[in-house]
């Protein structure tokens, strides 16, 4: 089949040439494209302070660009979530890298706050489509290793996160630092559609047949089945948590941490902010077994977030570092093993529009903590702002440590 007609749901009327790919290429283009698309939403972290300066913008703005990208990613997850259970994984990643493009030509553009947000607001809706798309394929390609599924995605969501930050920031010392990184980026992004279109795709998991298959594609109310339920709700309050805290090192974090370790190095800054992201996503790679993983890594996650409080007071880079890191580790363990639990609880064919949902609480962890930290920041300064912000993720870490306790002695 054609992209065209798996978008328009109609069988192809005649067989065509195509890459019949092994499971492992299929696995690498999925977990690729996520990767891809998510280091092109957080290029900009290590780039903010320049685009206030550039733009005339105040750290309230950086919030609010930065959450449209949040908003559009949300809006996008509940409209077309569940898309590429019908059109097809393949014809969802396309999407996806188009979008993706456009909004980076968009926000390299940026003359106004307004563009910077439409061009986020982009690149927030090309994140959505590729979400459960990709989730959904890596467990179709390791149907006897959900665990396996769960880590890939895991690996390649977060592991996308934390280079943007540090890509951002390496590239951002070239001419045009606000626009050169979108640009070469775009490039890989064009490379990323030959092997796509080439590809010989598998058939949707639920077909449509019928002569108007597009009403499948309408926005639909979100629900669980009962047995999911539990899992479901455990996992999405965890994944808001965790997003607040990467929401904030991907937005104010960059000055906030410049102030620590007492420079103004754009790749420096832009490593700092991903450190947690990084940690999250190397986590995946790690065995960690137990009923009490999820109740030790949120609480690994509330003493990590005090302590990078904590380094700012003590002007500390060490602790910053330290707590950054073990802070992503925890994190990591947590949400991976709740995650997993909610994925594996999920019949096959609504796979990809509940794990989508999952999403679309866990990335209004990164809108709202975050813009409320901005507009705190204004008021009161951003340390003081930052250390409110830090008590409440830890306190909102322990509660959910005990929640996950009591479950796993239930």
């Amino acid at each position: 089949m054609t992209v065209f007609s798996e978008l328009r749901m109609r069988p192809a009327t005649a067989e065509r040439w195509g890459w019949d790919a092994s499971v492992t290429a299929r696995l690498v283009t999925a977990g690729v494209v996520i990767f891809t698309l998510l280091v092109g939403a957080n290029l900009a972290t290590p780039i903010y302070p320049l685009l206030q300066a550039k733009l005339g913008i105040t750290a309230l703005d950086v919030t609010v660009a930065f959450s449209a990208y949040v908003l559009a990613l949300v809006a996008t997850l509940i409209l077309a979530g569940h898309w590429s259970d019908h059109i097809g994984r393949r014809a969802a990643l396309v999407l996806a890298v188009l979008v993706g493009l456009a909004g980076g030509f968009v926000f390299a553009g940026a003359d106004s706050l307004l563009m910077l947000s439409a061009g986020r607001a982009l690149q927030g809706a090309a994140v959505a489509l590729a979400t459960g798309a990709s989730s959904a394929a890596l467990r179709e390609l390791l149907p006897t290793r959900p665990e396996w599924a769960s880590r890939f995605t895991l690996l390649a969501s977060a592991g996308g996160v934390a280079a943007g930050p540090a890509i951002g920031g390496a590239l951002s010392v070239l001419p045009g630092p606000t626009s050169t990184p979108y640009y070469l980026h775009s490039v890989v992004l064009v490379g990323l559609l030959v092997p796509l279109y080439l590809l010989k795709a598998r058939p949707a998991i639920r077909a449509v047949a019928g002569p108007q298959p597009l009403k499948v594609l309408a926005p639909r109310r979100p629900s669980v089945s009962s047995d999911a339920r539990g899992a479901f709700w455990l996992a999405s309050a965890v994944g808001f948590l965790s997003f607040a805290v990467f929401g904030f090192c991907l937005s104010l974090a960059p000055g906030y941490f410049a102030q620590i370790v007492h420079a103004d190095s754009r790749p420096l800054i832009g490593l700092l902010a991903g450190l947690t992201l990084a940690a999250s996503a190397l986590s995946q790679l790690v065995a960690v077994r137990g009923r009490f993983v999820v109740p030790a890594g949120l609480s690994v996650l509330a003493v990590s977030v005090l302590l990078i409080a904590a380094a700012a007071e003590w002007s500390s880079p060490w602790l910053l570092i330290a707590a950054s890191i073990t802070a992503g580790l925890g994190q990591g363990v947590a949400f991976r093993t709740v995650f997993n639990d909610v994925a594996g609880k999920v019949e096959a064919a609504r796979h990809a529009q509940i794990v989508s949902t999952v999403y679309v609480i866990t990335y209004l962890g990164s809108a709202f903590p975050v813009i409320g930290l901005g507009l705190a920041a204004g008021v009161v300064g951003l340390q003081a702002a930052v250390a409110g912000f830090v008590v409440l993720c830890a306190i909102t870490a322990l509660g959910l440590a005990a929640v996950a306790l009591r479950s796993a002695r239930g």
